[in-house]
């Protein structure tokens, strides 16, 4: 996995006053409430699912722009550089995003393990 931990670290002390969890996804360390994901980082910075509604929004923000795995853009997921990552003023608001569109969202149950086989 390739990501910034200080990053990381930023985005724990960011969502401290809820329980949230980590979880290894999209070859990087997403963030979760409720088992969904609000936020995440990966080698180039870090991505915040705003939901279709906030995504104009998000995207009018200094320094956000559309999420691209592969060669697609991610359907109401934006990002922000490392650099503009690691700026509270740039993360803040894209993140306020991120939560309240996650807050709206029912919690996932999380699914019981199958028995392994042989």
């Amino acid at each position: 996995m390739a990501f910034d931990p200080g990053l990381a670290q930023l985005l724990r002390d960011d969502l401290a006053g809820e329980p949230f969890t980590e979880r290894k996804m999209f070859g990087g360390l997403s963030f979760l409430v409720r088992g969904n994901m609000v936020c995440g980082l990966h080698k180039g910075g870090t991505m915040y699912r705003v939901g279709k509604a906030n995504y104009a929004t998000a995207l009018a923000l200094p320094g956000v722009r559309p999420m691209v795995m592969g060669d697609r853009p991610m359907a109401a997921v934006v990002e922000l550089s490392l650099e503009d990552s690691a700026d509270d003023a740039r993360r803040g608001p894209v993140l306020a995003l991120a939560r309240a569109t996650v807050q709206a969202l029912p919690a996932k149950v999380a699914k019981v393990a199958k028995p392994k086989k042989g």
